[in-house]
């Protein structure tokens, strides 16, 4: 007599299995139930069963459990396993792009959002991109400069900013009462961020002795800015050179001050999350 199966279910109908894959180190997943998004820095075998430990971009640290399916990688639902042992190996600390961020090897470029960073001029966007480059494709935002800040107000409107169209503003010498910040507050809203560094010039947001100065110079009042540091520290009177001469300097955000570096990050932060309504 024929046997027939108590599984009546067609084959098409059935789930597909949830692919396994290794955790290893430097692998960028996210965790299914809280949306945590990290790359794999080590994995443990407790009482409870193994669990990964996942870092962000930020260098926040969450343990969770490697259960069946818990995880998205690419945006498909995995399996993460503990990789094979490899006899005498070190454990793998993920790369890190120029930022500081965890480097995802091999990511793509997301298409650009329709939010933007402005900055004031070719210098800071070259400086941006020297050190958020990769964070900056990975998350899809583009910079564009202004050429200074007296045309924001025309710009602003122009881009009719909005919850799926966020704008974030750097701006040079961004203190109390000067022209930039009463422009500053005419264009600041709800989907409108403009944030400073205190410096009269982006130069001045590379640390000194990564340049290898002891200090930038104080340029009299009313002299060229630019001009004037090059004539103090016995420099060619050719901006342009000595810009490349500053940016070639730096390698990573190691080399730049805190009050540029924590503006940069609130800018792409503030680009990157949907308003609300969105």
């Amino acid at each position: 007599m024929r046997q027939y199966s108590a599984d009546l279910t067609p084959p098409w109908k059935k789930p597909k299995p949830v692919p396994e894959v290794a955790a290893e180190a430097g692998l960028v997943v996210e965790e299914l139930s809280t949306g945590f998004c990290g790359a794999v820095i080590r994995c443990e075998k407790t009482a409870q069963g193994p669990t990964v430990t996942l870092e962000d971009r930020f260098g926040k640290h969450r343990v969770f459990p490697m259960e069946p399916g818990g995880f998205l990688l690419e945006g498909k639902a995995v399996t993460l396993v503990r990789p094979a042992a490899v006899a005498g190996a070190s454990p793998v600390r993920p790369s890190r792009t120029a930022s500081g961020s965890v480097a995802v090897p091999g990511a793509r470029a997301r298409v650009a959002r329709a939010g933007r960073i402005y900055v004031e001029g070719r210098h800071d966007a070259e400086l941006v991109e020297r050190v958020w480059g990769d964070d900056l494709r990975i998350e899809g935002v583009v910079v564009e400069y202004l050429e200074g800040i007296d045309d924001l107000p025309a710009i602003v409107a122009e881009f009719s900013p909005g919850p799926d169209a966020r704008l974030g503003v750097l701006v040079d010498h961004l203190v109390p009462g000067s022209k930039e910040s009463r422009i500053a507050a005419r264009v600041t809203g709800e989907h409108v961020l403009v944030v400073g560094h205190p410096y009269i010039d982006v130069w001045e947001a590379v640390k000194p002795s990564s340049v290898g100065i002891e200090a930038w110079p104080r340029v009299p009042r009313g002299q060229d800015w630019k001009t004037g540091v090059c004539g103090a520290l016995g420099w060619p009177s050719n901006t342009g050179a000595a810009w490349q001469r500053i940016l070639g300097s730096v390698r990573s955000y190691r080399d730049l001050e805190p009050a540029l570096l924590g503006r940069v990050e609130e800018l792409i932060d503030f680009v990157t999350v949907a308003g609300p309504g969105a």
